[in-house]
């Protein structure tokens, strides 16, 4: 969304819907299996975790051991509540 500029470039625009579409589309094939609440706390877990990983990668955002280790423990609380 950032790189969109408030959806004023058209490829990272694009970028966007393509993704926001892909993760509803897997959100919604993922609750054909689980019920609703854990598969929607697991899908914002994964889309929180990808989207950490793509300010790394792309945005070039830095971040604390504080907030490496925060995401350590959402991974950690995803992986538990999946095999709750």
């Amino acid at each position: 969304m950032k790189l969109s500029m408030g959806l004023a470039r058209p490829l990272p625009t694009a970028a966007f819907f393509s993704l926001f579409m892909l993760g509803a589309t897997l959100q919604a094939l993922g609750m054909k299996r689980a019920d609703l609440g854990v598969s929607y706390i697991f899908v914002l877990g994964v889309e929180a975790l990808i989207t950490f990983f793509l300010s790394v990668l792309f945005m070039k955002e830095n971040y604390s051991p504080a907030r490496v280790a925060a995401v350590v423990m959402v991974v950690a609380g995803i992986v538990w509540l999946e095999h709750s």
